[in-house]
């Protein structure tokens, strides 16, 4: 059975850092290209890093770039999404998914409707 097990979010005031995890089973998450994706009632999924397997190329939203980091132990069949430096925009459901078909790109797609499997969602609140 292909599952993401996501976990890692909680509450956190500005400035402080999480670490979200997700553990994939089922398959070997690192043949294919993996992300972070986020979303707030009333608006889209979004994406917020995604990272190739393939070639090592990496993507962040603009809004996260020099505060967030993805990461692969690919031992653990894990990947991670470092948070520092967090602020109450960043509030959100965190998803993460893995996208069968990125492999076949240079770069890492990073649109939602690219991803095939989904972690469950973990919720992350930022106080002010």
């Amino acid at each position: 059975e292909v599952q993401l097990v996501e976990s890692g979010g909680g509450l956190v005031q500005a400035g402080g850092s999480l670490r979200l995890s997700c553990t994939a089973s089922g398959f070997v998450a690192d043949d294919y290209t993996v992300g972070w994706f986020r979303q707030v009632p009333g608006k889209e999924r979004e994406g917020v890093s995604c990272f190739s397997h393939s070639n090592g190329a990496t993507y962040y939203t603009e809004s996260v770039k020099g505060r967030f980091t993805i990461s692969s132990d690919n031992v653990k069949n894990t990947f991670y999404l470092q948070m520092n430096d967090l602020k109450p925009k960043d509030t959100a459901v965190y998803y993460c998914g893995v996208d069968l078909h990125g492999r076949y790109w240079n770069i890492p797609r990073c649109a939602p409707f690219e991803y095939d499997y989904w972690g469950q969602g973990t919720q992350v609140t930022v106080s002010s």
